[in-house]
């Protein structure tokens, strides 16, 4: 609406509604004692209605007491969570925000952990009465209604349930599509007062956040909707999904970042089970160029946190993929985003409803992403279990994937040994050791779990490589990590007898963890163990193993492969010693040696292709090769 005509609209408006555009004086005089009065969420927060009421009780102390002052999150003012005003206000959150988290821990406000999508029902049923709601409004357009702008969320059952609603009309809220409207013939007072909304500014902060969002963005599909949470994490995540193509979005809280994933075309929402075309959310905390693209944008609609938050809703959105991050993770797998102990922080906020609602979803998927230290690099966020007093925001059961700036650790029906190992696998390297004593202490892994600490037990990310064979069988070649241990149980199962024999030239026919142990547990420095990796949705099937030990003496290494029955003759083996032969080359070797079974013509003839210069010797059915790389001259 141009801004002449605003003016007018306003004009006309005082007008025809006096008794709505009465003193800031007579207004707040409608509010009693005992009053329970709610403010607009998040960056919607009426900050001049807020000062305004503030200033008056300063002028009139005696005005009111004991009203209780409700607000989901709190950005901008809060004076009334200040100790000169207790005896006015008492503050109750439904999450905490950094300027009433003071006063909540000393005792002066109080908290309400809540599913946020059940909030509205409760305000309709009557167990939380909203007497009060102090909210901020666009103009009206020419049918007298005007915009919640860019915060729905509750506001919306809010003013349903009020007594008494007062709204600040602010030329510069957006008028935004969706649930978000109120009449002006449904409100009782009008204060009409520009200022700027309030900003949420992220900031994509170092290396630890943009390897986290790298490692995100290989979670995240082609034609996924996605729900992605706030703070500068999750805005790193959203600023790595840049070349992924068909993404849709329903989510809690839209932010600048999923804004230009819009803007850029990465996010047009026409693969959304339900909702197609539409970007749909509750909140939004951004800035004020977010703001004005959202503005009469009839792409994108704002509901009702009933809506965006229900599970059931959420769970009928095929591929959901819910991104979010923690405070803490344990070993188990359930996670804290609300306290530190018993410090309370945040609050439930819609993460849960998000995360069950994906887990219900047609190949939904769950995402917990978070830097692995927090307080410096002081403390671990991998925990051997939360501390006490921390609220389980996440159960062991609502985690698939966890991420941190080390990797991807997924837990999904891993049993507690096999989530320990993940997740350690992830953690900061110098609280691993630590985290292994514990985990040993506690019965959750083996109390003979071998380990190496340091840089030559660190998992070597920069050798994963993806390759395909001539017969186009896709596969990734990585290195083995500590928590490879089942996946190579059920490979060395899955192997014949005759299989097993060409691999180890032995009858042996049992893998036990102690022996698995040395496949899994290695020395980067002397030994590589690259698998050949098969990815079926989430779970990974390994399809070959190759690996070399270094010969320090000689300067050569033992090459050995395997390959599952079935996938053999398929170009697997020779993929796999092309690479390892790449990474002997690099690290100076001069080459191979190997021995093979005389029968094992297959493995004999790869060993030859690759143009080595071979040394054979013969002792009973076994050849003994020496492979010296040739010097390119």
């Amino acid at each position: 609406m141009a801004k002449d005509l605003v003016i007018t609209t306003l004009e006309n408006l005082r007008k025809t509604y006096p008794d709505k555009f009465i003193t800031e004086e007579r207004i707040f005089r409608s509010i009693h004692r005992g009053d329970t009065i709610f403010i607009g969420t998040g960056c919607g927060e009426p900050q001049y209605l807020v000062s305004a009421l503030s200033r008056f009780v300063e002028s009139n102390p005696k005005a009111f007491f004991d009203a209780e002052v409700i607000h989901v999150w709190t950005l901008g003012v809060a004076p009334y969570a200040k100790e000169k005003f207790k005896k006015n206000f008492r503050h109750n959150s439904f999450f905490i925000g950094e300027n009433t988290r003071n006063a909540i821990n000393s005792g002066l406000a109080d908290y309400t952990p809540i599913f946020l999508s059940e909030v509205p029902n409760m305000f309709r049923s009557g167990m939380i009465d909203i007497d009060v709601a102090l909210i901020q409004v666009s103009p009206p357009d020419i049918h007298g209604y005007m915009s919640l702008g860019i915060s729905v969320d509750i506001v919306k059952a809010a003013i349903e349930s009020a007594s008494l609603i007062i709204v600040q009309i602010n030329p510069l809220m957006p008028r935004v599509h969706g649930d978000g409207f109120i009449h002006i013939d449904d409100i009782d007072f009008a204060i009409i007062h520009e200022e700027p909304l309030l900003e949420f500014q992220d900031h994509i902060e170092g290396d630890v956040t943009q390897k986290i969002g790298e490692y995100v963005s290989r979670l995240v599909q082609d034609g996924d909707t996605i729900q992605v949470g706030y703070g500068n994490l999750p805005n790193a995540i959203v600023s790595n999904l840049k070349g992924k193509k068909d993404l849709g979005i329903h989510t809690e809280l839209l932010s600048n970042g999923l804004v230009e994933l819009i803007r850029s075309g990465v996010v047009n929402n026409s693969k959304k089970s339900i909702d197609r075309g539409k970007t749909v959310a509750s909140f939004c905390m951004g800035s004020r160029e977010t703001y004005e693209y959202l503005n009469d944008n009839p792409s994108i609609e704002f509901r009702s946190i009933e809506y965006t938050n229900d599970p059931l809703i959420i769970s009928k959105h095929s591929n959901l993929t819910a991104i979010n991050s923690a405070l803490e993770i344990d070993l188990t797998g359930q996670s804290t985003a609300e306290s530190l102990g018993k410090t309370f922080y945040s609050g439930i906020g819609g993460q849960a409803d998000f995360m069950r609602g994906a887990v219900l979803s047609r190949n939904g998927k769950t995402i917990l992403a978070l830097p692995s230290t927090a307080d410096g690099d002081k403390a671990s966020r991998i925990v051997p279990f939360l501390m006490e007093g921390a609220g389980v925001t996440l159960t062991r059961g609502d985690i698939h994937y966890v991420v941190t700036e080390y990797g991807i650790a997924y837990l999904h029906g891993k049993n507690i040994r096999e989530r320990a190992l993940e997740l350690i696998s992830i953690a900061h390297p110098k609280f691993r050791p630590g985290l292994i004593r514990e985990a040993k202490k506690r019965n959750l892994i083996y109390n003979d779990q071998a380990f190496i600490p340091g840089k030559k037990g660190e998992y070597p990310e920069d050798l994963e490589t993806y390759r395909s064979t001539k017969e186009n069988l896709d596969l990734l070649l990585r290195p083995v990590k500590i928590s490879d241990e089942p996946l190579l149980k059920d490979f060395y199962y899955s192997l014949s007898d005759r299989s097993m024999y060409r691999r180890f030239i032995s009858a042996r026919k049992d893998m036990p963890h102690e022996r698995l142990q040395d496949f899994v547990i290695i020395d980067h420095t002397k030994e590589v163990v690259i698998l050949a990796i098969k990815k079926e949705r989430s779970k990974e099937i390994v399809l070959a193993i190759g690996q070399y030990a270094v010969d320090l003496e000689t300067h050569t290494a033992e090459a050995a492969f395997a390959v599952r029955d079935g996938y053999q003759n398929q170009g697997i083996s020779t993929e796999l010693l092309k690479y390892l032969t790449f990474l002997a080359k690099k690290q100076g070797l001069l080459g191979f040696t190997a021995e093979v079974l005389m029968e094992n013509r297959e493995m004999l003839h790869v060993f030859e292709k690759m143009g080595f210069d071979i040394q054979r010797s013969a002792e009973e059915s076994v050849y003994e090769l020496k492979m010296a790389f040739r010097m390119i001259t």
